[in-house]
Order: structure tokens, then C-alpha cells, then sequence
């Protein structure tokens, strides 16, 4: 079942690549720096992607940093927003709750879900486990779906957010 749905993901990443052409880059470098792995898709509702704990991600105490944490929750909400809606959307709104320490070494995995849908803004719902299956995080957002045609920009855009 997961290698059929990461064919049926594999498919429609290409599709998305073909429609953006070379404007946009489909996964986002933020993603591949992190070292993300696809695990498992569910036809533009669900997405599971995983996070190794990377050297570069470690805070003083040698625990997974925060922010980090919450980049791999906006790293799997990116590209799930993308699939489910069919072109780019922005966040606007990213609240992470922090459950338990990630330890060096360890991998994350991240849990994501379309909740709403709308014709502008697409709600999400995320928790993040460790390598034991041990909940270490949860989050939640809300997003724009960008409709444009290629090449447009729009204010969300032209100020920085997204």
C-alpha cells in the first residue's frame, strides 16, 4: 500500500511540476535541506513525511530545537497544501504545541491532514512522533490557496509573507 501511494504521489508531483514549469520548485529546497522522506499519501488529504534529527538541528542540550520541529510540520503542511488544492497556498497561521523532547539521532515523523477546504483557505492538522511512536509534537494551520496563472504574483507575495 505505501509504495502504491508514494506512486500515486511520485505522479501527481510530476503533474504539478509540468503546470508550474520552472517558476516554482516542487519539493522546496526547505524541504530537501531537512533530508525529508516521503512515507505515505493519501489522494489530497493526507501526507506523512519523515525528519531525520540532523546535527544543525540541535539546540544546546543536544534536543531537537523548536523551531526545527515546527519547520518539519510546515515541510509536510507545504507540500499537502500544494497536492490537495493543486497550486501554491501560503501559510498564514502556524500554532506547534510541543509534547516532548527529540533526542540526537532520533527521526521524526510527521502525520498531516486536510481538516477544511474552502475556495481560499485550506485548514490543517498535524502530530509529529519519534522513532518509539511516542507523540513529541502537534500543530495545526491555516492557509491561502494562491489561484493565479503562472508568473503573477500576488500582495501575500510582493510583502514577504508565505
Amino acid at each position: 500500500m505505501e509504495h502504491e501511494s508514494l506512486a500515486i504521489l511520485e505522479r501527481e508531483i510530476q503533474e504539478l511540476q509540468r503546470a508550474a514549469g520552472a517558476q516554482q520548485t516542487f519539493p522546496p529546497n526547505c524541504f530537501v535541506s531537512m533530508k525529508a522522506r516521503f512515507v505515505r499519501y493519501e489522494r489530497r488529504t493526507s501526507l506523512t513525511v519523515s525528519f531525520p534529527v540532523l546535527e544543525e538541528s540541535l539546540n544546546p542540550l543536544r534536543k531537537m530545537q523548536g523551531g526545527f520541529i515546527s519547520a518539519a510540520f510546515d515541510n509536510t503542511f507545504g507540500p499537502l497544501s500544494y497536492l490537495a488544492a493543486r497550486c501554491p497556498c501560503v501559510t498564514i497561521n502556524l500554532h506547534t504545541q510541543f509534547i516532548r523532547p527529540v533526542d540526537a539521532g532520533d527521526t521524526i515523523t510527521v502525520v498531516a491532514r486536510v481538516v477544511s477546504q474552502s475556495m481560499n483557505t485550506m485548514f490543517l492538522s498535524a502530530e509529529a512522533f519519534n522513532a518509539r511512536k511516542k507523540l513529541i509534537g502537534t500543530c495545526c494551520t491555516n492557509m491561502v490557496i494562491l489561484k493565479r496563472s503562472p508568473g503573477e504574483t500576488n500582495q501575500a507575495e510582493r510583502s514577504g509573507s508565505g
